[in-house]
């Protein structure tokens, strides 16, 4: 087991690596717009984790909460599960993922329906990586566009608050560059209401993907996906599969401190921050966090934002 680092040791250490990192420390304050992303929780440990989580961080009165969902409805009970667990416990709106690869059309109508009649009104609508094992050739929504447009048609379709994915550095599938923009155009255009970034670090890749697509005529709000880096092997791996760069610079950063806690939560906290303000002031004012369902590195970053624990929130949390 390693021996505790004291207070002093701690901030020489954060000091001399963050001397290398490329940007200013500058605190910031905005009208910054914020949303949170959680994954289905498997135990009952995991629903109970959750909760707090989630209940911190609706202090900050987020616009909405996220909960995924699995290709081919794989974690749908889980899923469930885990939106009910968190309207339950905070006051926030809570957006549903919801994916249509592998499933029927019948089978997506039914979710819907299911959403809509649970008071449910924001769905995140996804086209989703087919599972292992599982059935491609099935006659259901070919791909997010479709989705959209299936969502839209419903008797009540017109009452959800639709976000749809959209990929900086583009989808490790799409044919081009070009193509995977007027895809999500298409997202768009057959009624989303906004796009959801794939998670960055490169900040210069999102000012030039929302370049190109304001050129390409998508006007929609684009809200950069962040990623506070609660594990970087963790982090790395997601970034591989969905074809993220790792900038240069990042993995010395991290370097040695897995038995490290609090510096690599420290510098973590720093490296999202840092974005966030770049991101800031070029004009950017929503925010969404994929939490890894931890709150820790997500409030601090919100912190630097100026963003404000809710009172009457704080103690809600605080009685329950």
């Amino acid at each position: 087991m390693s021996t505790p680092l004291t207070a002093e040791a701690i901030d020489a250490a954060v000091t001399e690596r963050l001397a290398r990192r490329p940007w200013p420390v500058t605190r910031l304050r905005t009208d910054a717009e914020v949303s949170f992303e959680f994954f289905p929780t498997a135990t009952e440990a995991g629903a109970a984790s959750l909760r707090d989580c989630s209940r911190q961080l609706d202090q900050l009165s987020p616009s909405f909460f996220s909960v995924t969902y699995g290709a081919g409805g794989s974690t749908r009970d889980r899923t469930n599960d885990t939106i009910a667990n968190v309207r339950a416990s905070t006051s926030s709106d809570v957006a549903a993922h919801l994916t249509c690869v592998a499933s029927t059309k019948d089978e997506v109508d039914n979710v819907i329906d299911s959403y809509h009649a649970s008071g449910i009104r924001r769905i995140v609508a996804l086209r989703g990586d087919t599972p292992e094992g599982a059935d491609e050739t099935v006659s259901g929504y070919a791909d997010a566009v479709a989705l959209v447009e299936g969502i839209r048609s419903r008797a009540d379709g017109s009452s959800f608050d639709i976000s749809v994915a959209a990929y900086p550095e583009t989808h490790p599938k799409a044919k081009s560059r070009a193509h995977d923009i007027e895809n999500l155009k298409r997202k768009i255009d057959a009624g989303a209401d906004r796009a959801i970034t794939q998670f960055f670090f490169e900040t210069d890749e999102y000012f030039r993907f929302v370049d190109e697509c304001r050129a390409a005529g998508i006007s929609a709000p684009i809200v950069p996906g962040i990623m506070p880096i609660t594990s970087f092997e963790r982090v790395s791996g997601f970034a591989a599969r969905c074809g993220t760069s790792i900038p240069a610079w990042m993995p010395e950063l991290f370097e040695g401190l897995d038995e490290a806690p609090e510096i690599h939560a420290l510098i973590a906290a720093t490296v999202a921050a840092e974005q966030c303000r770049r991101l800031a002031e070029h004009g950017v004012r929503q925010f969404h966090f994929y939490t890894m369902n931890k709150p820790e590195l997500t409030l601090a970053v919100c912190r630097t934002l100026g963003l404000q624990p809710n009172v009457g929130s704080v103690q809600a949390a605080a009685a329950s």
